[in-house]
């Protein structure tokens, strides 16, 4: 039996670990995540018994970071980004803003230096997209615009932080930690961040301009091989090889080479099954990432420093919700937009986690800061799924005992309503078509054609502002809200159409129309064929199933091209 065997028994108590915790976590419904963690805890130095091989740990743990920002990249669409801009864009920058005053002070106020407080507070101020988007898939509501304003929220939050990962080693002198020079003498601080932006721009350039045009054609390449092996192996090996050549070539991180290697595979037409492919690979490896993280962790902080772990604690829960809520009202978006962005921000994960660890290797931040970031991480991931059940009953609270809160609600808008030069063609025997995106927009389109008038009812105010501009009656807002389908004229309407992929709150909106016009048509859209029998046995309303009206046109194409090449006999 070889002596050298760290890297199996790494392997085995990690993964066999986070099995059994990453259970016992889903059978309390909380995240997995948690359960991953506690499996490092246990298996860490700072706990009695086995203690697995933490520079093997480590290592793993570089690749679980690989396909993490890979699958990040790879999931990165532009143009969802663009639809929630001007909400996603000023409010993730200034959230990241307030929420780093408060972690830096935090520390400032604990004595540490500033370089060690700006990390402290970065850390704090990003959220996990993997624990977002499970929080939203359990919901119901990833599809939602509200959905989408969260993930938009948190992919400027992620690509803020790659900024931060690439800046961080050559500022570390300046903020005083250890210089990313190899002990050599010190470069001028705009010499050494003017060399560092000059490689990241190479990358980045090379790899949109080249690296767009190269691996999709090589992913087609290997796809025409007819290999599913081989497939999975050109998908993972881009990830892990692009990452090591940015920062082998371009002193890139591996974060940032990965992000782009899944960006650029993105392009790809196959980028859906390369995501499918890579994706049992890429959770053992991000279960590997976690674990060495909770390796980590010294639970004697909860002792030590209950009160720092309580303080941190509450900088994630509390300042960055309520920051996050305010911007989010500001922008006049509803209060229950603003609850749920709120709740997706109250914790913290795996960039937290990066950061932190970067900063303590390049001498910035204090080991106990790196311990304070994984307690705040480990509370806050675990009562993060309580903060989301609290969203309904918090806004009823709200609308009750808060004036405030009635006054938002109540606050008018141009965008709410109809402008008073609408045509009488849209307030009358008009269709009434909640949600403008892909489906929509085809509806819309065929209702042009044929010359039928429609209104349409939408949550993005943008989207609202660019239809009116191009002659469409529109109005802004979540149709579940009987005031929005008021304002359609719901009451006078021939059709009520229901496009968007969301069905949670579509039983309130057919209640209200039928209230107001019990003879109204109603057709809904839906994904979910259970969730499609129960509406039409509930409310009686016609149903299309994405799935089934595929297949159902997909029959009849072949049926008509089988009928037409038939020999007579």
């Amino acid at each position: 039996m070889p002596h050298s065997v760290s890297l199996i028994n790494t392997i085995a108590a990690g993964l066999g670990l986070a099995l059994v915790f990453g259970f016992l976590a889903a059978k309390l419904r909380l995240p997995a995540l948690v359960g991953y963690l506690l499996a490092g805890v246990i298996i860490g130095p700072f706990t009695p018994g086995f203690v697995a091989d933490a520079s093997i740990a480590a290592q793993l743990a570089e690749i679980g970071v690989m396909l993490l920002m890979f699958g990040v990249g790879l999931h990165f669409s532009l143009d969802d980004l663009l639809a929630v801009r001007k909400i996603a864009l000023p409010g993730a920058l200034a959230q990241i803003a307030v929420a780093t005053l408060l972690g830096g002070g935090l520390a400032m106020w604990w004595g540490w230096s500033p370089g060690a407080a700006l990390v402290f507070g970065l850390a704090l101020s990003v959220a996990s997209t993997v624990v977002l988007l499970r929080a939203l898939e359990s919901l119901g509501i990833l599809d939602s615009f509200t959905g989408r304003i969260a993930i938009g929220w948190l992919v400027v939050e992620d690509l803020a932080m790659v900024l931060v990962l690439v800046l961080m080693p050559p500022l570390a002198g300046a903020l005083g930690g250890t210089p990313d020079n190899g002990g050599g003498p010190a470069d001028p601080l705009w010499q050494t961040l003017g060399l560092t932006l000059l490689q990241v721009g190479g990358f980045v350039a090379l790899m949109l301009v080249v690296g767009r045009r190269v691996f999709p054609w090589i992913l087609w390449q290997v796809t025409r091989t007819g290999s599913r092996e081989l497939f999975t192996l050109c998908v993972v090996a881009a990830a892990v090889s692009i990452a090591f050549a940015s920062a082998a070539l371009f002193g890139v991180s591996f974060a940032l080479g990965a992000f782009f290697a899944g960006m650029v595979m993105r392009e790809s037409q196959f980028s859906h099954r390369a995501a499918q492919e890579s994706l049992p690979l890429r959770d053992a490896f991000a279960v590997l990432f976690f674990v060495s993280v909770g390796m980590l962790f010294d639970p004697s902080v909860l002792i030590d420093r209950p009160l720092q772990v309580l303080a941190v604690v509450l900088v994630i829960v509390l300042g960055k919700s309520l920051a996050a809520c305010a911007l989010v009202l500001v922008f006049r978006y509803p209060l229950a937009t603003a609850l749920t962005v709120s709740a997706s921000l109250a914790q913290i994960g795996e960039f937290s986690f990066i950061l932190a660890g970067l900063g303590v290797s390049l001498g910035l931040l204090p080991v106990e800061g790196q311990s304070l970031v994984l307690a705040g991480a480990l509370i806050s991931i675990a009562t993060n799924p309580l903060w989301f059940s609290l969203i309904a009953p918090m806004q009823k609270w709200l609308h009750a005992h808060s004036s405030f809160a009635r006054k938002l609600e109540s606050r008018s808008d141009p965008l709410a309503e109809l402008p008073m030069t609408t045509e009488a063609k849209y307030l009358s025997k008009q269709v009434v078509l909640v949600g403008y995106g892909r489906v929509g927009r085809r509806i819309a389109a065929e209702l042009e054609a044929n010359d039928i008038p429609y209104v349409v009812a939408e949550q993005n105010r943008e989207l609202v502002e660019k239809l009116r501009e191009a002659g469409i009656a529109a109005v802004w807002g979540d149709a579940a809200d009987p005031a929005v389908l008021i304002q359609a004229h719901i009451a006078r309407a021939r059709v009520l159409v229901v496009a968007t992929p969301d069905t949670l709150n579509v039983r309130q909106m057919i209640e209200t129309a039928r209230t107001l016009n019990p003879a109204i048509q109603t057709v809904i859209r839906s994904h979910n064929e259970q969730e499609a029998t129960l509406l039409k046995q509930e409310t009686a309303v016609t149903v299309f199933l994405g799935e089934h009206e595929l297949a159902q046109a997909m029959a009849r194409d072949v049926v008509q091209r089988a009928a037409s090449m038939a020999v007579p006999a």
